[in-house]
């Protein structure tokens, strides 16, 4: 898998962890690069940050992965009633039924690491999860968000009559604030290849944002991250299951 992603070649890691995060992030990549860090003896030193961050940028010679999250919590279920939730609710369970068996058969090591991310980043699941988050909730009104969801945001008074598009904008929120760190971080290292390294559910808002900003291109992961694996998606022409 870090092969794969080295044919990139680029000049800076962008990582899901905030800014303010970039100090402890030095530090223990310092560590990392002399080989006195134990990444088993982190609480997340299994995740992306370190098994591809870490790892790949002290393969390509690289300056220590930067932090451009910002960190907000939001549950894909909070949206719980209005006219047209079950639109909502199917997708949902379409994401689901696509996302589990995966996550399932990797968990199981019936499935490696590099098949999983080249899996969960073909078009059809990147557009299949964005379309859950960012478009057809737009269909729910006149309807409330689930008593005691997990919601971190704070947008103010919650718009029930829209109440889907309320929905849309928690998320939208979150994801904008990444693709304002993305561009500082950018800019503020004057990188030309950029890898940001973020969960599928953040792909398709952030490629769409930065697809419309002339002074980048986009490069889907899906070039670069390659498996035979495909069958198990098992998906129409339309990203359905």
């Amino acid at each position: 898998m870090r092969a794969q992603l080295a044919k990139f070649r680029p000049d800076v890691i962008l990582v899901e962890a905030e800014p303010k995060e970039q100090p402890q992030i030095d530090s223990l990549y310092a560590l990392y690069q002399k080989g006195t860090l134990r990444l088993e003896d982190l609480p997340t030193g299994r995740s992306e940050r370190y098994q591809i961050g870490f790892a790949l940028a002290r393969q390509l010679g690289l300056p220590s992965p930067k932090g451009v999250d910002y960190y907000a919590a939001t549950s894909q279920s909070l949206l719980s009633s209005g006219t047209n939730i079950d639109a909502f609710t199917q997708e949902l369970r379409r994401v689901q039924t696509v996302a589990r068996p995966l996550r399932a058969l990797v968990q199981k090591d019936s499935l490696s690491l590099n098949d999983y991310l080249a899996l969960v980043n073909q078009p059809a699941i990147v557009g299949l999860l964005h379309r859950m988050q960012f478009n057809t909730p737009a269909l729910v009104m006149d309807g409330s968000f689930v008593a005691g969801g997990t919601n971190t945001v704070d947008l103010g008074k919650v718009d029930t009559e829209y109440i889907g598009a309320h929905f849309i904008t928690l998320f939208y929120n979150r994801n904008l604030k990444i693709y304002s760190n993305i561009l500082r971080a950018q800019q503020q290292t004057q990188a030309k290849r950029v890898l940001a390294l973020f969960g599928v559910a953040h792909v398709g808002v952030l490629e769409e944002l930065l697809a419309v900003n002339p002074a980048y291109e986009v490069m889907h992961a899906a070039k670069y991250l390659k498996t035979n694996k495909t069958k198990l998606l098992r998906l129409d022409e339309k990203g359905r299951r």
